[in-house]
Protein backbone atom coordinates (compact mmCIF):
# COMPACT_ATOMS: atom_id res chain seq x y z
CA UNK A 1 0.00 0.00 0.00
CA UNK A 2 1.17 3.53 -0.74
CA UNK A 3 0.72 6.24 1.89
CA UNK A 4 0.14 9.90 1.11
CA UNK A 5 1.20 12.13 4.00
CA UNK A 6 4.12 12.13 6.43
CA UNK A 7 2.84 13.71 9.64
CA UNK A 8 0.76 12.64 12.64
CA UNK A 9 -2.05 10.86 10.78
CA UNK A 10 0.49 9.03 8.63
CA UNK A 11 2.37 7.82 11.73
CA UNK A 12 -0.89 6.35 13.02
CA UNK A 13 -1.66 4.61 9.71
CA UNK A 14 1.88 3.23 9.36
CA UNK A 15 1.72 1.93 12.93
CA UNK A 16 -1.57 0.14 12.18
CA UNK A 17 -0.26 -1.41 8.93
CA UNK A 18 3.33 -2.34 9.81
CA UNK A 19 4.39 -5.17 9.67
CA UNK A 20 1.26 -6.95 8.33
CA UNK A 21 0.95 -4.83 5.16
CA UNK A 22 3.92 -3.94 2.96
CA UNK A 23 4.29 -0.18 2.59
CA UNK A 24 5.29 0.37 -1.05
CA UNK A 25 6.13 4.06 -0.64
CA UNK A 26 5.28 7.22 1.27
CA UNK A 27 4.61 10.51 -0.50
CA UNK A 28 4.54 14.02 0.93
CA UNK A 29 4.61 17.44 -0.74
CA UNK A 30 7.05 18.88 1.82
CA UNK A 31 10.54 18.40 0.31
CA UNK A 32 12.13 18.75 3.76
CA UNK A 33 10.46 15.57 5.06
CA UNK A 34 12.77 12.65 4.25
CA UNK A 35 11.72 10.09 6.88
CA UNK A 36 8.79 9.11 9.10
CA UNK A 37 9.15 6.59 11.96
CA UNK A 38 11.93 4.75 10.15
CA UNK A 39 10.40 4.79 6.65
CA UNK A 40 11.83 6.87 3.82
CA UNK A 41 9.64 9.52 2.21
CA UNK A 42 9.78 9.67 -1.60
CA UNK A 43 8.59 13.28 -1.84
CA UNK A 44 5.71 14.51 -4.01
CA UNK A 45 3.88 12.07 -6.26
CA UNK A 46 5.66 12.27 -9.65
CA UNK A 47 3.62 13.52 -12.61
CA UNK A 48 1.96 10.58 -14.35
CA UNK A 49 2.84 8.13 -11.57
CA UNK A 50 0.58 5.07 -11.80
CA UNK A 51 -0.19 3.42 -8.47
CA UNK A 52 0.31 -0.35 -8.75
CA UNK A 53 -0.87 -0.85 -5.16
CA UNK A 54 -3.74 0.80 -3.26
CA UNK A 55 -3.16 4.35 -2.01
CA UNK A 56 -4.15 5.49 1.47
CA UNK A 57 -4.46 9.24 2.07
CA UNK A 58 -3.20 9.67 5.64
CA UNK A 59 -4.25 13.30 6.09
CA UNK A 60 -6.41 14.41 9.02
CA UNK A 61 -7.80 17.55 7.36
CA UNK A 62 -11.15 16.64 5.74
CA UNK A 63 -10.91 19.30 3.01
CA UNK A 64 -7.38 18.31 2.00
CA UNK A 65 -8.28 14.61 2.05
CA UNK A 66 -11.13 15.32 -0.38
CA UNK A 67 -8.88 17.44 -2.62
CA UNK A 68 -6.26 14.68 -2.81
CA UNK A 69 -8.88 11.98 -3.42
CA UNK A 70 -10.28 13.95 -6.35
CA UNK A 71 -6.77 14.54 -7.70
CA UNK A 72 -5.76 10.86 -7.66
CA UNK A 73 -9.04 8.99 -8.11
CA UNK A 74 -8.47 8.41 -11.83
CA UNK A 75 -5.13 6.66 -11.36
CA UNK A 76 -5.34 4.99 -7.96
CA UNK A 77 -7.45 2.54 -6.04
CA UNK A 78 -7.82 3.33 -2.35
CA UNK A 79 -7.24 0.96 0.52
CA UNK A 80 -9.55 0.30 3.47
CA UNK A 81 -8.05 -0.25 6.92
CA UNK A 82 -9.86 -1.82 9.88
CA UNK A 83 -7.67 -2.35 12.94
CA UNK A 84 -7.81 -5.87 14.34
CA UNK A 85 -9.05 -4.56 17.72
CA UNK A 86 -12.00 -2.74 16.15
CA UNK A 87 -15.45 -4.32 16.14
CA UNK A 88 -16.98 -3.91 12.69
CA UNK A 89 -20.30 -5.58 11.95
CA UNK A 90 -20.30 -7.88 8.93
CA UNK A 91 -23.69 -6.32 8.19
CA UNK A 92 -22.26 -2.82 7.81
CA UNK A 93 -20.31 -1.36 4.89
CA UNK A 94 -17.20 0.75 4.48
CA UNK A 95 -16.08 2.58 1.35
CA UNK A 96 -12.68 3.21 -0.21
CA UNK A 97 -10.00 5.11 1.62
CA UNK A 98 -11.59 4.82 5.07
CA UNK A 99 -10.01 3.68 8.32
CA UNK A 100 -11.49 2.25 11.54
CA UNK A 101 -8.89 2.60 14.29
CA UNK A 102 -8.10 0.79 17.52
CA UNK A 103 -11.04 -0.03 19.76
CA UNK A 104 -13.65 1.60 17.52
CA UNK A 105 -17.07 -0.02 17.11
CA UNK A 106 -19.30 0.06 14.03
CA UNK A 107 -22.63 -1.69 14.62
CA UNK A 108 -25.08 -3.42 12.28
CA UNK A 109 -26.50 -1.74 9.17
CA UNK A 110 -24.24 1.31 9.33
CA UNK A 111 -22.67 2.82 6.22
CA UNK A 112 -19.23 4.43 6.29
CA UNK A 113 -18.52 6.68 3.28
CA UNK A 114 -15.31 7.28 1.33
CA UNK A 115 -12.17 8.65 2.96
CA UNK A 116 -13.65 8.57 6.49
CA UNK A 117 -11.64 8.45 9.72
CA UNK A 118 -13.35 6.46 12.49
CA UNK A 119 -10.86 7.27 15.20
CA UNK A 120 -9.67 5.50 18.33
CA UNK A 121 -12.39 4.23 20.65
CA UNK A 122 -15.25 5.90 18.80
CA UNK A 123 -18.65 4.21 18.59
CA UNK A 124 -21.06 4.16 15.67
CA UNK A 125 -24.30 2.47 16.66
CA UNK A 126 -26.77 0.65 14.40
CA UNK A 127 -28.23 2.18 11.23
CA UNK A 128 -25.93 5.21 11.09
CA UNK A 129 -24.91 6.86 7.83
CA UNK A 130 -21.51 8.56 7.79
CA UNK A 131 -20.87 10.67 4.67
CA UNK A 132 -17.66 10.96 2.65
CA UNK A 133 -14.62 12.78 4.09
CA UNK A 134 -15.98 12.75 7.67
CA UNK A 135 -13.79 12.46 10.78
CA UNK A 136 -15.31 10.78 13.83
CA UNK A 137 -12.76 11.82 16.49
CA UNK A 138 -11.52 9.67 19.41
CA UNK A 139 -14.21 8.53 21.84
CA UNK A 140 -17.04 10.21 19.87
CA UNK A 141 -20.40 8.40 19.92
CA UNK A 142 -23.04 8.24 17.21
CA UNK A 143 -26.25 6.80 18.63
CA UNK A 144 -28.55 4.66 16.50
CA UNK A 145 -29.77 6.10 13.22
CA UNK A 146 -27.58 9.22 13.29
CA UNK A 147 -26.59 10.70 9.93
CA UNK A 148 -23.43 12.73 9.40
CA UNK A 149 -23.02 14.85 6.25
CA UNK A 150 -19.97 15.07 4.02
CA UNK A 151 -16.84 16.62 5.49
CA UNK A 152 -18.14 17.00 9.03
CA UNK A 153 -15.85 16.73 12.05
CA UNK A 154 -17.48 15.04 15.05
CA UNK A 155 -15.16 16.13 17.88
CA UNK A 156 -13.51 14.02 20.56
CA UNK A 157 -15.86 12.65 23.24
CA UNK A 158 -18.90 14.25 21.62
CA UNK A 159 -22.27 12.50 21.33
CA UNK A 160 -24.82 12.59 18.53
CA UNK A 161 -28.19 11.43 19.90
CA UNK A 162 -30.41 8.86 18.15
CA UNK A 163 -31.81 9.79 14.76
CA UNK A 164 -30.10 13.20 14.58
CA UNK A 165 -29.06 14.41 11.13
CA UNK A 166 -26.01 16.65 10.85
CA UNK A 167 -25.41 18.57 7.61
CA UNK A 168 -22.32 18.80 5.43
CA UNK A 169 -19.05 20.41 6.54
CA UNK A 170 -20.12 21.00 10.15
CA UNK A 171 -17.86 21.04 13.19
CA UNK A 172 -19.06 19.40 16.38
CA UNK A 173 -16.87 20.58 19.25
CA UNK A 174 -15.14 18.18 21.61
CA UNK A 175 -17.49 17.03 24.35
CA UNK A 176 -20.60 18.49 22.70
CA UNK A 177 -23.97 16.75 22.69
CA UNK A 178 -26.08 17.10 19.54
CA UNK A 179 -29.79 16.52 20.21
CA UNK A 180 -31.34 18.17 17.15
CA UNK A 181 -30.79 18.22 13.40
CA UNK A 182 -28.17 20.68 12.15
CA UNK A 183 -27.97 22.34 8.71
CA UNK A 184 -24.81 22.50 6.60
CA UNK A 185 -21.81 24.47 7.83
CA UNK A 186 -22.75 24.76 11.52
CA UNK A 187 -20.25 24.92 14.39
CA UNK A 188 -21.94 23.25 17.35
CA UNK A 189 -20.70 23.56 20.93
CA UNK A 190 -22.18 22.49 24.23
CA UNK A 191 -25.54 20.75 24.58
CA UNK A 192 -28.55 21.00 22.34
Amino acid sequence: MYIYGASGQARVIIDILDPEVKISGIFDDNPLVKEIIGFGVIGPVPDGFEFDQPLFIAIGDNNLRKELYLKYQERASFGVIIHKSAIFSSRSSINEGSVVMEGAIVKVNSIIGKQVIVNTGSSIDHDCIVGDFVHIAPQATLCGGAQIGEGTLVGASSTVLPGVKIGKWCTIAAGAVVGRDLPDGVIHKGYG
